[in-house]
């Protein structure tokens, strides 16, 4: 096959992609755009309650003059500060206390009952113990965006670092790599898809656990602003803030996905350098199998 051939190809896929890619964000901006028709049709016609499902337009005036006045931005700053704080300590914890596991098997075996204890139980009863041990304040709210999500990333990472492809452990030990070096150049290179993955869900625990701490002990963020619109019937206040709450998670997951698909798409190419570099040092045997599309890999050892 020609160079030409080959560039025409690449091209050819690439209008492909982006394509389909227009065909998928146009689609999910129909549906939106479908929903907010179909609520606003429904109440200009009485078909719902407006009271307590208020309607996008009305909510678009209220929103529009909460900028105008400026009173909207400081919720919002509030509960996206401390759902990133949350977030990165929830991640940050979960992903040492995995390392901590998978390098120590008696600590694996001491944990792994209070590791499924604490992922079974709910998150947001811890709130009231967070109130009482930290204060009805900005800490308490952070330790619930922490909570909820540092045990379940603890979990999937630590499952992540077991299940990664023995070949590539054997082939480093077999170069006398330390169980340092292994975790550094294979176990957790491999497993930064599954990190970037455990990323995506936290957002939205995070988000979660911040906003349940705002409905208990917050003067100011947007699960009070829910919380507030109840109290005072202003259910258009509390739909606004809950579509609000759901925008950047959608936004968010599309980023991290796009992140996910990098970074595994980067470690599928970085093994396949590796074994080749290998394979040219006498190593290990040619004959290997590497799919483009699967993380899997054969060595046939000699």
């Amino acid at each position: 096959m020609q160079p030409n051939e080959i560039d025409a190809i690449h091209r050819s896929h690439l209008r492909q992609a982006a394509r389909q890619r227009c065909l998928i964000v146009a689609t999910q901006l129909a549906l939106f755009l479908l929903f907010i028709g179909v609520w606003e049709g429904l109440a200009r016609a009485n078909a719902i309650n407006v009271l307590i499902f208020s309607y996008p337009s009305k909510m678009w005036q209220l929103f529009w003059s909460l900028m105008l006045d400026g009173s909207l931005l400081p919720h919002v700053a509030m509960t996206v500060g401390e759902t990133v704080v949350g977030f990165l300590l929830g991640t940050l914890l979960g992903t040492l206390l995995a390392t901590l596991i998978w390098w120590s098997p008696f600590l694996s075996r001491v944990l792994e009952p209070y590791l499924v204890v604490g992922n079974s139980m709910p998150k947001v009863a811890l709130g009231p113990v967070f109130i009482v041990g930290l204060g009805p304040g900005l800490l308490s709210v952070i330790a619930m965006g922490c909570a909820i999500s540092v045990i379940i990333t603890t979990i999937v990472i630590y499952t992540s670092f077991k299940e990664v492809n023995p070949n590539y452990v054997k082939v480093v030990q077999t170069l006398g790599a330390n169980k340092r070096q292994t975790f550094t150049m294979v176990i957790l290179p491999a497993t930064i898809p599954t990190i970037l993955s455990t990323l995506k869900v936290n957002v939205g625990l995070s988000w979660v656990g911040v906003i349940v701490g705002e409905f208990l002990v917050s003067q100011k963020g947007l699960g009070y602003l829910i919380i507030y619109g109840f109290q005072v019937f202003n259910f258009t206040l509390e739909m606004l803030t809950k579509i609000l709450e759901i925008a950047p998670l959608l936004r968010g997951h599309s980023h991290v996905f796009g992140l996910h698909v990098a970074a595994l798409n980067d470690f599928r190419r970085t093994v396949s350098r590796f074994l080749h570099l290998l394979i040219c040092a006498g190593q290990i045997e040619s004959t290997i199998c590497l799919p483009l599309r699967h993380s899997e890999c054969r060595i046939l050892w000699r």
